[in-house]
């Protein structure tokens, strides 16, 4: 695996440890900046750098998809998801030919580092498979010193041993965790913090919660998106099988972000696009149209798989988390946040104009910090990628 290009942008501000003489600014919004498959499916030993935008590239059987199923896998973890819901298979993710120990265990491991105001946390996890899918070990570190580790102490209880830096009168505390849970989204509610060893624990926890649930898997679904949906809260899905839903809420609430969706639209849609407009139904259900010019609209549904495609990406990158199904952590601000959005084939039925249009439309959008991108695409679209300025190209090895 090499990194082919790298664009970066330098934070100007902190908040929590402020920047001082020889002590680098901080950037206020966690995020992952380092994604580690120690042994996870057809990953060893991989450790992929993560940009505010990330495309990773490779031939088929490389472990793109893989890499992106880490990270949400990971993300889940930290909203407080049970393994085996976050692992159906667990078996699927255990690398080929790893063989068992004496008492018949396989399993997985992997990784993240979160940059933030507590500097960079790395958090690894070691997941046992088989016999039984459970949490064997989990390591919070921070400038190499352990904040919190886990390890499976008794293989006939459902729990690990917890112990994690207090710095007070008893440097260590210790306790029992449930062992299908990332015991780091448990910390908060088990350290008080009346220590500053507790209190730093704390901070590195919060970082690394904040920077990982706030994640959107978005792949699109053409086939789902082209027919009438009821009106509901109006928060896009994965699949984008709402869209029209979704337009039918945000046109009236922000008129500038809905003339920069259009003018998207325009960019990427064959013919001319002068408006997007919804419509309610006699039965009840919305219908999303296109406006072509003065008395003149098609339904949605009549794009093109790439059209339709595009316009959902943009539509996500341009509006944000407010009317996306994602769920950040509430009880911090959101300009202290930013969204992750993971896309697997970002350029899947688009042709090359409208890919171009896209990513430098992420590009803008992902350099003002409240948006990051992850994700695969064709070795066509990273070649082409590659030199442009805030773009971090990762090629997977074989």
């Amino acid at each position: 695996m090499t990194v082919i290009s790298t664009g970066s942008s330098t934070p100007t501000s902190s908040y929590g440890r402020a920047a001082g003489p020889g002590r680098p600014a901080r950037p206020a919004r966690p995020a992952v900046s380092e994604l580690r498959l120690a042994a996870f499916a057809s990953h060893r030993r991989a450790v992929i750098p993560l940009g505010p935008l990330t495309l990773l590239a490779g031939s088929s059987g490389t472990g793109k998809s893989t890499a992106l199923r880490a990270y949400e896998a990971l993300a889940r973890l930290a909203a407080g998801d049970p393994l085996e819901d976050v692992f159906p298979d667990p078996s699927a993710w255990v690398p080929e030919r790893a063989g068992a120990d004496a008492q018949g265990r396989r399993g997985f491991r992997l990784g993240c580092t979160v940059q933030g105001p507590a500097g960079p946390v790395r958090l690894d996890l070691a997941v046992q498979a088989e016999p039984t899918l459970r949490v064997v070990g989990e390591r919070l570190s921070d400038g190499g010193e352990t904040l919190l580790s886990t390890a499976l102490r008794d293989p006939g209880r459902s729990a690990v041993q917890a112990a994690w830096y207090t710095a007070g009168a008893v440097p260590v505390t210790r306790a029992p965790f449930p062992d299908d849970r990332l015991g780091t989204a448990l910390l908060p509610l088990r350290v008080a913090g009346t220590t500053d060893g507790e209190l730093r624990v704390l901070a590195a926890a919060e970082q690394v919660v904040v920077a990982l649930r706030s994640a959107f898997v978005c792949d699109p679904q053409p086939r789902r998106m082209r027919a009438t949906v009821p009106v509901g809260e109006g928060r896009l899905t994965s699949s984008c099988d709402n869209l029209a839903e979704v337009l039918y809420r945000t046109r009236s609430q922000c008129a500038q972000r809905h003339a920069r969706l259009v003018a998207s639209a325009h960019t990427g849609c064959a013919g001319e696009v002068t408006g997007l407009t919804a419509e309610l139904l006699g039965d009840g259900t919305v219908q999303a149209r296109t406006e072509r010019g003065p008395g003149y609209s098609t339904p949605l549904g009549r794009l093109g798989d790439g059209e339709l495609r595009y316009l959902a990406f943009a539509l996500v990158l341009q509006a944000g988390p407010h009317v996306l199904v994602v769920d950040p952590a509430a009880e911090v601000p959101s300009a202290m946040q930013s969204l992750t959005l993971l896309a697997d084939g970002l350029d899947r039925s688009l042709d090359t104009r409208q890919t171009g249009e896209l990513l430098a439309l992420a590009a803008s959008i992902c350099a003002a910090g409240h948006m990051r991108l992850l994700a695969t695409v064709t070795e066509a679209t990273a070649e082409a990628a590659r030199g442009a300025g805030g773009v971090t190209v990762v090629d997977l090895a074989p």
